[in-house]
């Protein structure tokens, strides 16, 4: 099996991409959406960061944390996140799901692939690039024709703080509201 080291440092900004499993377009329903506002927002109440960007696609979210400056696990609150989104969303939806023997061993659900990927935010030009990226994702995927016409994504709030026309600095970003995407 292998062994996945994490970059953990205390207080800093992470971008982590999270995958649904089998890239089910999970997210298009607003049940969906509900479920994952609400695992957020539990989670983040329990488990406190900053949320500095988002953006859910159908498949896939895309987000940057900063962790409070004595904490580095951001694997505490991906556990949760994933794990009440699975219990509301089961709950609340009616399908037959064919599970993997080796999903059946560890009791999953075929709801989200089994890790996510994350990346230290160096400096704040490597901000600034993940922050674009977050928000360009609908565009690149072929989803909409320009950033402020997707829906589920942090954009709009920077566009209304006024950090569009300017470079994000680490100090100063936003505290966006992890759950307050395109409600």
């Amino acid at each position: 099996m292998p062994n996945y080291i994490r970059a953990r440092l205390e207080g800093a900004h992470y971008f982590f991409t999270v995958v649904t499993y089998n890239r089910r377009k999970l997210f298009c329903s607003e049940w969906a959406r509900q479920c994952l506002r609400e695992a957020i927002r539990q989670t983040q109440a329990r488990y406190p960061y900053e949320s500095i960007a988002f953006c859910l696609m159908p498949e896939h979210l895309h987000c940057i944390w900063k962790l409070p400056d004595d904490d580095a696990d951001f694997s505490i609150r991906w556990s949760p996140i994933k794990g009440l989104f699975t219990q509301q969303y089961r709950r609340g939806t009616r399908h037959p799901e064919s599970v993997p023997a080796s999903r059946k061993r560890k009791g999953e659900a075929c709801i989200w692939q089994r890790r996510f990927w994350e990346h230290r935010i160096r400096d704040q030009h490597d901000l600034q690039k993940h922050v674009d990226y977050i928000h360009y994702n609908p565009v690149k995927h072929g989803l909409v024709k320009h950033m402020e016409d997707w829906p589920w994504s942090t954009y709009h709030q920077y566009v209304k703080e006024g950090f569009y026309g300017r470079v994000v600095n680490l100090d100063e970003t936003a505290n966006i509201d992890p759950a307050d995407f395109g409600e």
